[in-house]
């Protein structure tokens, strides 16, 4: 097993290279320094002496990626790609094109993300798979019928309808809930209501309707005739085999959303007034502060692959037959 671990953070590294490198050369592609430098300094009319001090305060004044007048290493590390992308390994991000430090504004973010992420990631699996057995159990029924059809209409309107929906009904009409904001302590359980109920309806037909699916062919299974021959209810087998023999799949599904819990959401926290990880990001691509959005970039990419190693070693736990050589 450490040898299976270790060939797939080998793989998540050379991932990270190719994301890091492909995102350097798609966002140089588009816009230069003296654009960047253009863009902050606000207004299309700028002196060229404006942009070049701007480029030298801000690191913008070295070659790309090869700097033909440095000696030795220094051709290669006194460049904009080293010292803006090759940092990213040490998690040295270095400053935003405002000039301020991301590594505290993460540090000082991340809190309210993990805040508004963590009930919605830990109560989304377990309603999603309550909810799917329950449907199950009353397969063929009108609850049923009632329950896919609920999953289908939730499932296909869009999270910004029940943002705007949950604003109007909840804060403007009945205000039992801020329509926006964000508090320390125990006073933030109030703001984190709404967009924890509202981000949990908006992923639930999706993953409900997914794990109803993972059920029903579980139940046609041979194990299960074998566990009815004995005479087992229909409860134990669905809770304890059909539900043990199917969190593969639910492993899979729920890892996949592992970043999320770090970065946040950038719509709801947009939408909700919440100072995470995600509304930065979206503050950032409305600056145009490329700093910024590449180091969040980098940031999703090693928390998709430290997700997907952890699903993997919670497979083994899942399910003892899993074995990785």
């Amino acid at each position: 097993m450490a040898a299976y671990l270790l060939r797939r953070i080998l793989y998540g590294v050379l991932i990270l290279l190719g994301v890091n490198l492909l995102t350097f050369v798609l966002f140089f592609a588009v816009n230069t320094p003296d654009d960047i430098a253009r863009l902050n300094i606000g207004g299309k009319r700028v002196t060229q002496d404006a942009i070049e001090n701007w480029k030298v305060q801000h690191g913008y004044d070295r070659p790309l990626v090869w700097n033909a007048g440095a000696t030795g290493l220094g051709a290669v590390t006194h460049t904009i790609f080293w010292e803006r992308s090759v940092g990213l390994f040490l998690f040295d991000f270095g400053a935003s094109d405002s000039g301020r430090d991301i590594g505290h504004e993460i540090g000082q973010r991340i809190g309210p993300s993990i805040a508004l992420q963590l009930p919605v990631f830990v109560l989304t699996i377990l309603v999603s798979v309550v909810f799917s057995l329950a449907v199950v159990f009353f397969r063929g029924t009108y609850l049923d019928f009632w329950g896919v059809v609920l999953c289908v209409v939730m499932l296909s309107i869009s999270a910004l309808f029940y943002i705007i929906a949950g604003q109007w009904l909840f804060s403007k009409t009945l205000r039992v809930v801020p329509v926006a904001g964000f508090a320390e302590g125990l006073g933030l359980v109030k703001f984190l209501i709404l967009p924890v109920v509202i981000s949990l309806i908006s992923r639930l037909g999706a993953d409900a309707r997914l794990y109803r699916a993972i059920f029903l062919e579980e139940l046609s299974r041979d194990y299960v005739r074998t566990a009815r021959a004995k005479g087992l209810s229909e409860q134990v087998v669905l809770f304890k085999h059909v539900l043990r023999n199917a969190m593969i799949p639910i492993i899979t599904n729920t890892f996949t959303v592992f970043p999320i819990l770090f970065l946040g959401s950038l719509v709801f926290e947009s939408f909700f007034g919440i100072p995470g990880l995600g509304s930065y990001t979206i503050e950032a691509i409305g600056a145009q502060d490329f700093a910024i959005v590449r180091t969040m970039v980098f940031l999703g990419t090693v928390l998709y692959v430290l997700g997907y190693l952890l699903a993997d070693v919670a497979y083994t736990i899942a399910d003892p037959r899993v074995r990785l050589a």
